[in-house]
């Protein structure tokens, strides 16, 4: 049985708005506590199929780790371990209310800026792998 799931994508643009999240105090901790990381501040946007975001939405998130925000002037979001490149990072998915991508665009944070450490840019094609031992 196949344990892990692979998802290719195109590496894209963002808003800059992650590493605003990524480095809040609570998120880091929670990071830490709850993947063994600490995130670097910032976020590689991939662009996946509608196929695969569907695959995701429905299998992933079912056992993701949730990042709950002490202060209600902040969402929460929703976490899930990957591999990129052997790299342990992680989807992560702010709360629907505040999503600034469509389900298309799928954000991974990582302990170290993604792009430096695979040398990529945007427009790069890349494969995360998913843990996907143990999901119904």
């Amino acid at each position: 049985m196949q344990h892990h799931w692979k998802v290719n994508g195109k590496v894209v643009g963002g808003l800059k708005q992650g590493a605003f999240f990524t480095g809040l105090d609570w998120v880091r901790q929670q990071c830490v506590e709850k993947l063994g990381f600490e995130p670097w501040p910032g976020t590689l946007n991939v662009e996946i199929s509608e196929e695969q975001a569907a695959v995701i939405d429905g299998l992933v998130y079912k056992k993701g780790a949730d990042l709950l925000s002490p202060d209600s002037n902040f969402c929460s979001g929703k976490v899930y371990p990957v591999t990129v490149a052997g790299i342990p990072a992680a989807i992560v998915r702010p709360a629907e209310e505040v999503r600034t991508h469509g389900k298309g665009v799928v954000e991974i944070i990582a302990p170290q800026k993604l792009k430096d450490a695979l040398e990529i840019t945007d427009g790069d094609w890349i494969t995360f792998r998913i843990d996907v031992s143990g999901v119904p």
